[in-house]
C-alpha cells in the first residue's frame, strides 16, 4: 500500500516505522498526555514521536510544516475523513477528533455532548493557562522575581478553579456523571501537574478539595492513563 504519509515534511524528521497507524508528535506534559491517554483508552494503534524541546525540536521547519504554532501535541492520521490522510494540532481539537473518529468518550446525546465540550473549554481557557502561569512562577525561572504579587494571583485563581471543580464533582465519579469522557482526559493530568511536577498543592491549598482528590485517584489508577503518562517514552 502506497504511503500516504510521505508527501509530509514531518516524515522525514520523523520516520513513519509504522504509516498505516496514526502518527503522534507530543511529549509527557499535561497537554500532550491528554492525546496519548485518549489513544490508549479507545486502542487505536498509533505511533508515537518525541518533540525534544532540549533541541528544540518543536521550532524545526518539519514540525512547524505541521504545526506553525510550534506546540506539542500534534498528529499526522493516515486514515482521516474520507480516507484522505489528516494533520491536526491543539490538544482541545485532536481529543475532539478523536472522540468522532471512534465513537468513544464523548455522549451522543446532544445536550450531554455540549456539556462535555463545556468542560473541555473550561480546561483550555481556565486549568490549563493558569495552572501554566503559577508553575512559570513557582517552579521555573518566575520563582526568582522578587514581586510575587504574579504568583499570588495565579495562586489565587487556581485555588478558584479547583473550588470550581471541586462543588462540581460532589455526588458524580466524572466531570459527566458516571461517564469517563474526554472532560476528565482534558482535565485531570493538569490536576495532576500542578499538584505533582509543579509542587504547588501548599499554595494553593489543594487538601480543601477532596472531592478533585478523589477522582484524582481514581483517574490516576486507570490503566490506559498510567500507560498514557509514558508517551512518548524517555530516549
Amino acid at each position: 500500500m502506497k504511503n500516504a504519509l510521505a508527501p509530509f515534511p514531518i516524515t522525514r524528521k520523523w520516520p513513519a516505522r509504522h504509516p498505516d497507524r496514526l502518527q503522534l508528535y507530543s511529549l509527557p506534559t499535561p497537554n500532550g498526555v491528554k492525546v496519548s491517554i485518549m489513544l490508549e483508552e479507545a486502542g487505536l494503534p498509533y505511533e508515537a514521536h518525541r518533540v525534544d524541546f532540549a533541541t528544540n525540536d518543536q521550532t524545526s521547519p518539519e514540525f512547524l510544516s505541521l504545526n506553525p504554532n510550534n506546540k506539542i501535541p500534534a498528529i499526522l492520521d493516515p486514515d482521516g475523513p474520507g480516507g484522505k490522510p489528516l494533520a491536526l494540532f491543539e490538544s482541545g481539537a485532536i481529543l475532539l477528533y478523536l472522540a468522532g473518529k471512534t465513537g468513544q468518550l464523548l455522549p451522543r446525546d446532544v445536550a450531554a455532548r455540549y456539556e462535555t465540550l463545556q468542560w473541555v473549554m473550561f480546561q483550555m481557557g481556565g486549568i490549563g493557562p493558569m495552572f501554566g502561569q503559577l508553575g512559570f512562577f513557582h517552579k521555573f525561572a518566575g520563582k526568582d522575581y522578587a514581586d510575587k504579587r504574579p504568583r499570588e494571583r495565579y495562586a489565587a485563581e487556581s485555588a478558584r478553579l479547583l473550588g470550581v471543580l471541586d462543588g462540581h464533582l460532589k455526588g458524580r465519579a466524572w466531570m459527566m456523571g458516571d461517564d469517563y469522557t474526554i472532560a476528565d482526559i482534558a482535565i485531570f493530568p493538569w490536576v495532576r501537574n500542578l499538584v505533582g511536577f509543579y509542587d504547588a498543592g501548599r499554595l494553593v491549598e489543594f487538601e480543601r478539595f477532596a472531592e478533585v482528590q478523589r477522582v484524582l485517584d481514581t483517574f490516576a489508577a486507570r490503566p490506559a492513563v498510567q500507560r498514557g503518562l509514558l508517551v512518548p517514552a524517555a530516549p
